[in-house]
């Protein structure tokens, strides 16, 4: 039984160089377009630039410390809650234990790092996105 898929009959050009072929619609027969299209940004220079580095890197002093510090949060309360019984039995108030209130400031904490992300991204992140699209000449929504 003959395998279709590998016959030359259904092979184009661009399968045949062994590379991807583009999916949206900026690539021949011949092979992936080398130049932007004439009516968008440039993405690749875009990523290339000074500019967009110095956001990602701006993103990241951000995204990873807080990233890590919630990680070492929760697995300390997964730590305490494994191994630390007495502990997390605690009660603090009524039928309220240290675990419970542990447990609930993993939500609390949640919501936090969201507002903080959210103000952090609006003053620092969003202002040099937009110039980064003024410059591109993206237009505004």
């Amino acid at each position: 039984m003959q395998n279709v898929a590998h016959s030359p009959a259904t092979r184009s050009a661009v399968e045949d160089t062994g590379q991807l072929p583009v999916m949206f619609g900026r690539a021949t027969e011949a092979g992936p377009a080398a130049a932007p299209a004439a009516d968008g940004p440039d993405f690749e220079q875009i990523q290339r630039s000074d500019q967009f580095k110095a956001l990602r890197s701006r993103l990241r002093r951000f995204v990873f410390p807080m990233s890590l510090l919630f990680v070492v949060w929760y697995m300390t309360y997964v730590v305490l809650a494994a191994y630390a019984h007495d502990f997390m039995s605690t009660r603090v108030f009524g039928v309220i234990n240290v675990g419970m209130l542990l447990g609930l400031l993993q939500f609390v904490t949640t919501i936090l790092i969201m507002a903080a992300y959210l103000r952090y991204a609006k003053r620092h992140i969003d202002p040099r996105v937009a110039e980064i699209r003024r410059q591109a000449g993206v237009p505004e929504k």
